[in-house]
C-alpha cells in the first residue's frame, strides 16, 4: 500500500467540505470533540456555533486529515497483520526508497521506540566485565571448616582498612542452616519434654512395684535376717534386682529400636528417594541409654530397698 502524499490529502478534505454545509460541519464535529474532551455535548455546539466559517472549517479540515490518516494506518495495520516477517522486510525496503529525509526524521522522532539500556548495562548482561572492578564476588567452601577460614579472613582483612574500604560478605548457608538448626532445637525440647515426663513416671512405677514386692515378701526377708542376713545385704538384693530390671527394660527398648529402624528406614528412603538418610542408633549411645535405665530403676529402688532393710525379723517371720 502506498503513503499517501499530501495533494492526495487535501483533495480529500477540500472535496469533503465543498460537499457540506456548515450544519453538517457542527453535527458531524461536536460528538467527536465532546467525545475527545469529556465534555458536555450541548457545551460543544454552542461553542461551535459562535465560531466563524473560516475558523469552523480549520477545525473541520483538522478533524478530516487526521481521520484520514487514522483510516490508512488502520488499513495498514490489518494488512500487515496477515504477513510474515519476510514479506514485512520486503515491503520496507520496497517502501524505504519512497521515503524523503523530512518522512525519516518523523519516523524516527515519533515511531521508533529505543530502549533505556546502555553499553555497558549491555556488557553487563552479557556476562563481559571489568575484572579489576568488580561488583561481586562469589566464594564457594568445599567445606564448613573452609568456609570458616575465608570468614576469619575476610574479617582480618576488614580490620586493617577503612570503613568504606570493607569487604560485606552473607553466608547464605549459614544463615539456612541457623534457621534449620533452631527448628530441630525446638522440636528436640519438646521430645525431651516428653521423655522426661515418662522417664519419670516409670521410674515412680519402677518405685511402687518395688516396694509392693518388699511387702509381698516380708516373711522371706524375715528368714533372710534368721539366717544371719545383715541390713546390708536385704537392701543389695532388691537393689539387685532393680538394676536387672533396669538392665533389662533398657536391653529391650535397644533391641526395640534396632528393629524399628529397618522399616523406618526404607519408609524413608522410598518417600525421600534418599539412600544417604536414615535413622540409627550407634552403639555408644545403645550403651548409654542402658545404663541410664539401670541408674534410674537403682534409684527408684532405694526407698523400697531401705524399708525392707530396716523390718524386724521377728515380725516379720510372724507375717502371713
Amino acid at each position: 500500500m502506498s503513503i499517501p502524499s499530501e495533494e492526495e490529502v487535501k483533495q480529500f478534505v477540500s472535496s469533503t467540505l465543498t460537499s457540506m454545509t456548515r450544519e453538517d460541519m457542527e453535527a458531524a464535529i461536536a460528538p467527536a470533540m465532546a467525545e475527545q474532551t469529556g465534555m458536555d455535548e450541548a457545551t460543544i455546539a454552542d461553542y461551535i456555533t459562535s465560531m466563524s466559517d473560516e475558523d469552523l472549517k480549520e477545525l473541520f479540515s483538522r478533524a478530516l486529515t487526521e481521520q484520514y490518516h487514522t483510516q490508512y494506518a488502520t488499513q495498514v495495520e490489518q494488512q500487515m497483520s496477515t504477513m510474515t516477517n519476510e514479506q514485512l522486510a520486503t515491503a520496507l525496503d520496497m517502501a524505504i526508497t519512497q521515503y524523503t529525509e523530512e518522512m525519516c526524521a518523523l519516523y524516527y522522532d515519533e515511531i521508533l521506540e529505543f530502549s533505556d539500556s546502555t553499553y555497558e548495562k549491555n556488557l553487563i548482561t552479557l556476562g563481559c566485565v571489568d575484572l579489576d572492578s568488580p561488583a561481586t564476588v562469589n566464594l564457594y567452601a568445599s567445606s564448613f571448616a573452609n568456609k570458616d577460614v575465608i570468614k576469619e579472613a575476610i574479617s582480618e582483612y576488614n580490620e586493617t582498612v577503612d570503613d568504606l574500604e570493607e569487604i560485606s560478605y552473607t553466608d547464605y548457608v549459614g544463615l539456612m542452616m541457623s534457621s534449620i538448626t533452631t527448628i530441630i532445637d525446638a522440636v528436640t525440647y519438646v521430645l525431651i519434654a516428653f521423655v522426661a515426663v515418662s522417664l519419670i513416671v516409670s521410674s515412680i512405677m519402677i518405685g511402687v512395684i518395688t516396694l509392693i514386692s518388699v511387702q509381698e515378701r516380708t516373711k522371706e526377708i524375715g528368714i533372710l535376717r534368721a539366717i544371719g542376713a545383715s541390713k546390708r545385704n536385704v537392701s543389695s538384693m532388691f537393689n539387685a534386682e532393680t538394676v536387672i530390671i533396669g538392665f533389662t527394660s533398657g536391653l529391650l527398648g535397644v533391641v526395640i529400636t534396632y528393629l524399628l529402624c529397618i522399616p523406618i528406614n526404607l519408609i524413608l528412603h522410598k518417600l525421600t528417594g534418599l539412600n544417604n538418610l536414615s535413622a540409627i542408633l550407634p552403639v555408644q549411645t545403645a550403651v548409654i541409654l542402658i545404663i541410664i535405665s539401670m541408674l534410674l530403676t537403682l534409684i527408684a529402688g532405694i526407698i523400697p530397698s531401705r524399708s525392707a532393710a530396716k523390718k524386724d525379723p521377728v515380725v516379720a517371720l510372724r507375717t502371713e
